[in-house]
């Protein structure tokens, strides 16, 4: 995995760099020494590290938009980063770059129950977003396992999911505005407190841009009234491919759960053993099924559920009785990422997405590569839209591993896109897919995607180094093609 070169004119600069960034950020909020840098060297795809040239932590909008003003004019690039969670090196820091660490961003700044939206910066807790509305019977329904830590800008960056994304969509489905600051430090808003804006949808090319457009100040996020009503049916099947037909089955009924969650054998032991949810352990796969609505309507579907479970050969049925016991069959599957760190010293997650009937055979491709390379995978996935996370079990002491673990992860993400989906579905791209991205896409997109780069930042100082495999300089996507002394179509102004 390559990044650009460090530029040792930049690093020759660090002092005066310092002393800029200090003179907009006084106080704590400019980190130099060695030992604290190293808490930002990676996010929480721990294979890649490198200490940052320097870290800056802004506490307003302004501070923000004179740091990456005085970045624009003195050629320094720049890593946003918000809590350090995401798992696909999405900020990995740069020898000759600043990392922009938006954790001071922590505040709700407003909570409007009249046009049901929360508007908050951007290190705030996605948890936090709920908790604070919670007691009025509201929620923000994106929900990933790290909703505990990870950050609302952050979310937004990598377009993030969770549980509940198959009936209430990821973050670009719940998000309503964002404030960003531009690498030039221009501050725009874009979107509002109303569900969709006028023009161009700039929100949807800022949602997933993993900081390479802008940085986020503050966000806008609907919120959403609580169910009347939701229970939880845990199915136990004989094998994984059971599971996926079930899968199949429940969405071909018209049936669209709140959400559909399913883990293989090696995940649910190594759940039960850290939360102790009530899993079975003699079943080779679970699918959490909640369905929520009128209770009627709850009850009825709990039946259909069951009743397309033990055709398909489900084994084993268990619905919940309370709020307490749905919050604990949902407690194991929340813990998955923690809980197979107990299985292996290290695991690399994987984040592909594929068309849902496709499930049984790439589950039965995966385990046929996980013999070939001969490492254990443990499966945890958001069934209903077929987000698969491969967890790819190695140990990065023993000579090789990591390697023989990357080269098992680009399989599996390859399989994903042959089978006809992507390569990400809510962890983005980063460092960790930025590669394989020929895979997915053709020359042309790629062309494409270099131009709205730099139609936002025309010197690549933002994030360089990720999502493209080839990097272009922007004078090189302007350029035109002249035949015989004539620019084509001349009658159209340019710019």
């Amino acid at each position: 995995m390559k990044m650009p070169l460090p530029d040792d004119g930049v690093i020759a600069r660090r002092g005066d760099i310092v002393a800029a960034m200090r003179g907009i950020v006084p106080g704590e909020g400019v980190i130099v020494d060695e030992e604290e840098l190293k808490v930002f060297e990676c996010d929480g795809l721990l294979a890649y590290r490198q200490l940052p040239l320097i870290v800056v932590l802004p506490e307003t909008t302004e501070q923000v938009s004179r740091i990456l003003r005085y970045c624009h004019e003195n050629g320094v690039k720049v890593v946003p980063r918000g809590a350090g969670t995401g798992l696909s090196g999405g900020a990995l820091p740069l020898a000759d770059g600043i990392t922009l660490g938006l954790g001071k961003f922590n505040k709700i700044l407003e909570i409007d129950f009249y046009n049901r939206c929360v508007v908050a910066q951007p290190g705030v807790t996605n948890l936090s977003i709920t908790s604070a509305v919670d007691g009025d019977g509201y929620y923000y329904a994106p929900d990933p396992s790290s909703r505990i830590a990870c950050s609302i800008g952050g979310n937004v960056a990598e377009n993030a999911g969770g549980m509940h994304c198959l009936k209430y969509g990821l973050t670009t489905n719940n998000l309503l505005a964002v404030e960003m600051v531009l690498m030039s430090g221009e501050v725009v808003r874009l979107g509002g407190k109303h569900l969709d804006s006028g023009g161009l949808d700039l929100m949807g090319v800022v949602t997933g841009s993993e900081g390479l457009l802008g940085v986020i100040t503050e966000v806008t996020v609907r919120i959403l009234p609580k169910p009347t009503s939701a229970r939880v049916v845990l199915l136990g099947f004989p094998s994984s491919n059971a599971g996926g037909r079930c899968v199949a089955g429940i969405i071909g009924a018209g049936i669209i759960p709140g959400a559909m969650e399913m883990m293989d054998k090696p995940a649910i032991a190594a759940m039960e053993q850290f939360v102790s949810s009530g899993y079975w352990l003699d079943v080779e796969a679970i699918l959490i099924v909640e369905l929520d609505g009128p209770e009627v309507e709850v009850d009825h579907l709990l039946g259909v559920v069951e009743g397309i479970a033990r055709d398909v050969g489900c084994s084993h049925v268990r619905v919940s009785e309370g709020e307490d016991e749905r919050r604990q069959f949902w407690a194991g599957r929340m813990s998955a990422f923690p809980s197979v760190g107990r299985l292996s010293p290290d695991y690399m997650t994987m984040d592909g997405t594929i068309p849902r009937h496709q499930l049984p055979a790439v589950l039965t491709r995966m385990a046929q590569l996980s013999d070939s390379y001969g490492l254990r995978v443990a499966n945890v996935f958001h069934a209903g839209d077929g987000n698969l996370h491969p967890l790819i079990l190695y140990d990065a002491n023993r000579p090789g591993e990591m390697e023989k673990a990357e080269a098992f992860g680009a399989d599996i993400l390859r399989l994903c896109v042959e089978v006809g989906g992507v390569l990400s579905g809510e962890h983005g791209i980063g460092v960790e897919k930025r590669d394989l991205m020929g895979d997915m896409f053709t020359d042309q997109d790629m062309v494409q995607q270099s131009r709205l780069k730099c139609a936002f930042d025309g010197h690549g100082l933002l994030n360089p180094g990720k999502v493209f495999p080839i990097l272009h300089r922007c004078a090189e996507m302007g350029k035109l093609n002249v035949r015989d002394g004539r620019l084509p179509f001349p009658d159209i102004p340019r710019f």
